[in-house]
C-alpha cells in the first residue's frame, strides 16, 4: 500500500481497483537524465517508466530489477524513465511510445489514462502497467495486480500470536472497500490463530489522507490508548506516524509493500511485500507469449506477495518477527494453505 516511498508506503490509491499511494515531486524530469541506457543484445527491447525517481524507493527499484532480468534472458535492451511529475510522466510515456520497444512497462495507477490513450493511437504497441490496469479493456494492454488481502491475513496471524493484550487494531487510509484489503483480512489473520482477538480498525481521512502523518499518528493513539498492542499501518505516508505512536507506547506496528523495519527498528514486526520485480518479468514473460489484453493477479502462490518475514535475509531485516521463529512456522504453514487452496481469504474488494 504504501508505494510511494514509494512514499513509502505505497499505499495509494486507486484508479483500478488497486491500492497505491501517489503524490508527484515537484521538479520537472528531464527525459535525457531520466533514461538509464541497458545492457547491449540483439533481443527484445523493454522499457520501464516510473510515476517517481527511483531512488532509494525500494519498491520501484524492485521493478527496475524486473525489467533487468527480463532484458537479460531474452538477450535485449531495457531502458528505465524516471519521473518526477504529472507532466515527466507524459513525457516520459510519450518518448518510450517513440522509441518503439517490444514491450513499454508502467507501475503505478497514475498511468492508466495516459496509457488508455497511447494504446488506441498506437496498437501495434504492447504496454504492461503494474499494480493498477486501465478502465476500457485493450488487446493491447495487459495489467498486473496484486492480492494483498493474502499478505495482510497472514501479517495478521502474525499480530495474533504476538498480541500479549488480545488486542489487533489497523490504522487504514479510507472506509472503503478498495483500503479494507489492509485492514479486514488482518483481523481476520488474528482471529483464525486467537479466536477471542479483539480487533477494531481507524480510519485517516481528512484532506489528504495519504499524506497526513499527524492524523495517522492520533488514530494509531486512539487505538494504543485502549490497549491495542499490534497495529496494522496502512495509513501510506502517514505510516510513520503509526510507527511513532506505537514506539513512543512499546507497541508493535506492521508495514506495506516494502520492507519498512529500518524506519523503526524493534517497532515493526513484519511487513507485507509486493513483489514487483516477478510481476515485472512474468507479465513481459506472457506478452511476448501472445498473452495480451488481460489482467493477471499475483498473490502468495505466484510470489507476487510476500512477508518480509518470509523471505530471504529476514535475520538481517531489523524486523521484529526475526526474533519470533515459532511463529513463523505458524505462519508458513497458514501461507501453504492459502496456496493450495485449502484456506481461502475473503477480498473486502471482490464485487
Amino acid at each position: 500500500m504504501p508505494r510511494r516511498h514509494r512514499r513509502s508506503v505505497q499505499l495509494a490509491a486507486l484508479a483500478t481497483g488497486t491500492v497505491l499511494l501517489a503524490t508527484a515531486c515537484n521538479a520537472a524530469a528531464k527525459k535525457d537524465d531520466s533514461a538509464t541506457s541497458a545492457s547491449g543484445g540483439s533481443g527484445k527491447s523493454f522499457t520501464l517508466v516510473t510515476p517517481d525517481a527511483v531512488g532509494q524507493n525500494e519498491f520501484l527499484k524492485l521493478a527496475v530489477t524486473g525489467i533487468k532480468s527480463a532484458a537479460e534472458q531474452h538477450d535485449g535492451t531495457q531502458k528505465v524513465y524516471e519521473s518526477t511529475d504529472t507532466a515527466s510522466q507524459q513525457q516520459n510515456v510519450q518518448a518510450a511510445v517513440d522509441a518503439k520497444p517490444d514491450v513499454i512497462v508502467l507501475v503505478g495507477f497514475e498511468f492508466a489514462d495516459i496509457v488508455a490513450q497511447q494504446a488506441e493511437k498506437n496498437p501495434s504497441q504492447q504496454f504492461l502497467i503494474i499494480d493498477a490496469c486501465t478502465t476500457k479493456t485493450f488487446k493491447n494492454v495487459s495489467c498486473a495486480v496484486f492480492r494483498e488481502h493474502e499478505g495482510v491475513y497472514l501479517a495478521g496471524a502474525e499480530a495474533g500470536l504476538l498480541s500479549k493484550s488480545g488486542k489487533v487494531g489497523a490504522v487504514d487510509v479510507l472506509d472503503t472497500p478498495q483500503f479494507r484489503r489492509y485492514s479486514d483480512p488482518f483481523a481476520a489473520g488474528a482471529k483464525k490463530v486467537a479466536a477471542k482477538t479483539e480487533t477494531s480498525t481507524r480510519f485517516v481521512g481528512g484532506q489528504s489522507p495519504f499524506d497526513d502523518s499527524a492524523r495517522a499518528k492520533e488514530q494509531a493513539n486512539t487505538l494504543l490508548a485502549k490497549g491495542y498492542d499490534q497495529i496494522m499501518a496502512a495509513a501510506a505516508a502517514g505510516n510513520y506516524g503509526v510507527f511513532e505512536a506505537a514506539k513512543a507506547k512499546g507497541a508493535f506496528a506492521y508495514g506495506v509493500d516494502v520492507n519498512q523495519c529500518a524506519s523503526a527498528p524493534g517497532t515493526v514486526v513484519d511487513n507485507v511485500i509486493k513483489r514487483t520485480d516477478i510481476a515485472v518479468e512474468k507479465g513481459i514473460e506472457s506478452v511476448l507469449g501472445g498473452t495480451t489484453g488481460t489482467s493477471v493477479s499475483y498473490g502468495l502462490k505466484e510470489g507476487g506477495i510476500s512477508l518480509t518475514g518470509l523471505e530471504d535475509g529476514v535475520d538481517t531485516s531489523k524486523c521484529v518477527i526475526a526474533d519470533h521463529k515459532d511463529v513463523l512456522t505458524k505462519v508458513e504453514a497458514l501461507r501453504d494453505q492459502i496456496v493450495s487452496g485449502e484456506l481461502k481469504v475473503d477480498d473486502p474488494a471482490a464485487s
